[in-house]
């Protein structure tokens, strides 16, 4: 099911079942979005993001980044990465999208896509770090990318094209029950940035 050019439902859940997702459109006015994604390109320490598969450790073109409350540890793809503290500007667009989505975010993992030939592969962001059936913000910054849920079970398959300064929100059972993906395009030249607002429960609660 493609939702290319569907109106902007803030309110509308784009699964079918197992889950929530909602999409709010653009929340920031273009020369807004175009400031943010400079400061974050220019100023956030960037790191090629790595994962160790069969004891060796791979790293990707992709860079990314992780900003919290405090250093909070975050293990993924066997690889764990300490929180830096916030940016000013980091800490906007988390009261930005706090306002938003109506909940509290302490962490935020920022991924750079340098064109469309890096992307991501089929994934369930439910680490044992993570809130359980917490919600997660996506905000995405730069270039328009395609995105994709696939369930579980039934391999449906939900699409959407992320828009420049625009908002996503995965919340409920969404990561027990589906994947989600960006596909890589050859016909984006540009970066995007990805900022994800989480959760992280704290080690020992």
């Amino acid at each position: 099911m493609d939702l290319f050019n569907s109106g902007t439902d803030r309110n509308r859940n784009y699964l079918p079942q197992d889950g929530t997702v909602k999409y709010l459109g653009k929340i920031f006015k273009r020369e807004e979005a175009d400031h943010y994604l400079k400061h974050l390109l220019n100023l956030i320490e960037w790191k090629n993001d790595e994962a160790i598969i069969f004891g060796k450790i791979i790293h990707t073109k992709r860079k990314v980044a992780w900003y919290g409350d405090t250093s909070f540890s975050y293990t993924y793809s066997n690889s764990t990465k300490t929180a830096l503290p916030w940016t000013k500007e980091l800490l906007e667009l988390k009261s930005i999208v706090e306002e938003e989505t109506g909940e509290q975010f302490n962490s935020c993992l920022l991924n750079l896509y340098h064109n469309g030939d890096e992307g991501m592969a089929w994934h369930s962001d439910a680490e044992k770090d993570l809130k359980r059936n917490g919600t997660i913000a996506s905000l995405s910054l730069g270039a328009e990318r395609k995105f994709a849920f696939k369930h579980k079970e039934t391999k449906e398959v939900v699409s959407l094209i992320l828009e420049h300064g625009s908002l996503l929100i995965m919340a409920g059972t969404t990561q027990t029950h589906w994947l989600h993906r960006l596909p890589p395009s050859t016909r984006i030249k540009t970066a995007r940035v990805n900022l994800t607002f989480r959760t992280i429960v704290k080690q020992g609660n």
